[in-house]
């Protein structure tokens, strides 16, 4: 059997665990001067940034964890979301998703075999 076939079109994202959001948004908006997004309401705490012209950086709130237990992630912006979690099944990697995230962009996460957390993500919303 063939596995589905996917491709990966771009880095979209990089996502940092920061124990202050307030702290870390003046760092990332007033001292290195990045420009604030929109971001949707996950329920926790953050704030998005655009990096360069197309790439984001996400900000996400501790949660009441020690900031690097669940360390940050990259994500990817694939063709297509269930061609990639059916590959991801083939191969027997461990998932979660796809899931729609409150903006209505779907997402899985999945680890490499170091731990690193690494987000796929498809039917992103114009910004």
């Amino acid at each position: 059997m063939t596995a589905p076939t996917f491709s990966v079109r771009e880095l979209n994202h990089v996502a940092l665990d920061v124990s202050d959001v307030a702290a870390s948004v003046h760092f990332y908006g007033e001292v290195l001067g990045l420009p604030a997004l929109p971001r949707p309401d996950f329920g926790f705490p953050g704030a998005w940034f655009r990096l360069g012209v197309t790439q984001e950086l996400h900000l996400i709130g501790n949660r009441d964890r020690e900031v690097g237990a669940r360390a940050g992630h990259f994500a990817l912006l694939v063709s297509d979301l269930d061609a990639a979690a059916a590959r991801l099944a083939a191969a027997g990697v461990a998932f979660r998703g796809p899931k729609p995230r409150p903006d209505g962009a779907r997402q899985i996460f999945a680890a490499d075999p170091d731990g690193n957390v690494i987000e796929l993500c498809a039917n992103l919303p114009e910004m």
